[in-house]
């Protein structure tokens, strides 16, 4: 028996799932990515620390995974353990006009549940494909809203498995990072502060937000979302499309002819067709107008 195979015991005896040589394709997004030695759906913190323990303990690396949304992962896979934080999942009112929710919650359900409550002020975030966490990780915005409008604070696990909290001050967010794209820290909770609002309203709203993700971007391919962040005064797809390469293809790799900033799966893309697509996009996109693209993908 294996150090991963005695990790995944030990997760069965808590009670929660553990897939050896799980494929990372179907954890994400963009349905791309060889095995993960190791994926743990933990329930609770406790489970959750006891596991980033063991890892600690066998010198194992592990990852952090939510809906896989924003993620390129290699065709040969990972060399660790994954930890998914779907299984945190927790979501309650507080304080009249505020949610606290586990990290793990989907930004589909967290919106419902505002809108179950007649709460207002997370519209903007509907039909993004992440979770509660991974959002507030990158700063997620859309439609004039980003998470660091309706956040106050966000509690998590340091490098240490010790309990620590940023409040919205703290977090240093900016466009599409916070102070935890550079730290190692697991975001476990996020605190709302949101308004009281009409149902009816809240929900034309989401319904209208939905339609336009839906007639402006490529939902119905495989991808990561927004392939590159918005260039300062401009934006990424409509660079690209000037530049000529709306519908250019690498492998089973495309860049949509939807929406020229995402890149899709066409049903068989590898990772190194999407890194090779991006390096082209960049130095095509650069040499026409001297601007750099940044990715927005988290590559692994």
């Amino acid at each position: 028996m294996n150090t991963f195979e005695k990790i995944a015991g030990k997760a069965k005896e808590l009670g929660f799932p553990a897939v050896l040589n799980a494929p990372m394709k179907e954890y994400t997004s963009f349905r791309i990515g060889g095995p993960a030695s190791l994926l743990l759906v933990p329930d609770n913190l406790e489970n959750t620390v006891s596991m980033l323990k063991f890892c600690k303990e066998y010198e194992l690396p592990y990852f952090f995974l939510g809906n896989g949304s924003n993620l390129l992962v290699s065709d040969e896979g990972y060399a660790g353990v994954m930890f998914n934080t779907v299984g945190l999942n927790k979501c309650r009112l507080s304080d009249g006009a505020g949610i606290e929710c586990e990290a793990g919650t989907s930004l589909n359900y967290l919106c419902k549940f505002a809108l179950n409550n007649n709460l207002t002020g997370l519209e903007f975030a509907y039909g993004i494909p992440g979770t509660a966490g991974g959002a507030a990780y990158m700063n997620a915005g859309a439609y004039g809203g980003e998470m660091k409008d309706v956040i106050t604070r966000c509690e998590h696990l340091d490098d240490s498995f010790e309990q620590g909290c940023f409040s919205i001050d703290e977090l240093q967010t900016g466009y599409r990072k916070s102070v935890y794209s550079s730290t190692g820290y697991l975001i476990t909770k996020i605190h709302l502060r949101l308004n009281k609002g009409f149902h009816d309203e809240i929900a034309g709203k989401m319904s209208e937000i939905l339609d336009l993700r839906k007639k402006k971007q490529p939902l119905e391919y495989p991808s990561a979302g927004s392939t590159f962040k918005r260039p300062e005064g401009d934006y990424a797809g409509r660079l690209i499309e000037t530049c000529g390469l709306k519908g250019l293809k690498v492998g089973g790799a495309e860049v949509s002819t939807k929406h020229a900033g995402f890149i899709i799966n066409t049903g068989n893309a590898l990772c190194d067709d999407v890194k090779r697509l991006i390096e082209i996009i960049q130095e095509k996109v650069y040499k026409e107008t001297s601007v750099m693209l940044e990715t927005e993908i988290k590559y692994l």
